[in-house]
């Protein structure tokens, strides 16, 4: 039989509580937890991949949460937990463009909009960044406004200045 679930937790990061879903051995989302939000994503996520129910079961994360703690120690940079990226074919593309910045380093995001083919596209950029649904995963964290101010990030500013201070600050390796 086909498992059509998606499954769900929360993982508890050393900054914050992370809302986690996955769907047929690949992660759909993994965003800062705020309860309407998230069930609302869900919900979206349930109707586009045609999945059967949402279950809870933390033990389908564990791979994940290693991940996560190797990360938070210093003792990762990349993730390689799969991902499926569901969005626009556009914001698709400014995500793999994201997952190309090496760790510890950032990029405005007029140079992410130059990377995708369009310089001018930076404000478009800017919004496709603020629907990825893998926060930290996929590095969103890395892009700074062109004078070098943090900009926006969801959940708030403050993490994005945690994370892009923890991989300057390295030690580990990964």
């Amino acid at each position: 039989m086909k498992d059509n679930t998606i499954y769900t937790t929360i993982i508890q990061t050393p900054i914050l509580s992370i809302f986690t879903a996955s769907f047929k051995n690949e992660l759909i989302l993994f965003i800062p937890y705020e309860k309407d939000f998230c069930k609302k994503k869900l919900e979206s996520l349930k109707k586009i991949l045609k999945a059967s129910n949402i279950i809870e079961d933390s033990t389908k994360f564990d791979r994940l949460k290693l991940e996560l703690d190797e990360y938070f120690k210093k003792k990762r940079e990349i993730f390689t937990i799969p991902l499926k990226l569901i969005g626009t074919p556009f914001q698709i593309k400014c995500w793999k463009v994201l997952q190309k910045i090496p760790y510890g380093k950032t990029i405005s995001y007029k140079e992410e909009a130059k990377n995708i083919g369009n310089e001018k596209a930076y404000r478009a950029v800017a919004n496709a960044n603020g629907k990825n649904n893998f926060s930290i995963i996929i590095p969103c964290h890395r892009v700074i406004a062109n004078d070098g101010k943090l900009g926006g990030y969801t959940g708030g500013v403050w993490i994005k200045e945690f994370l892009l201070n923890l991989e300057k600050n390295k030690k580990g390796k990964k």
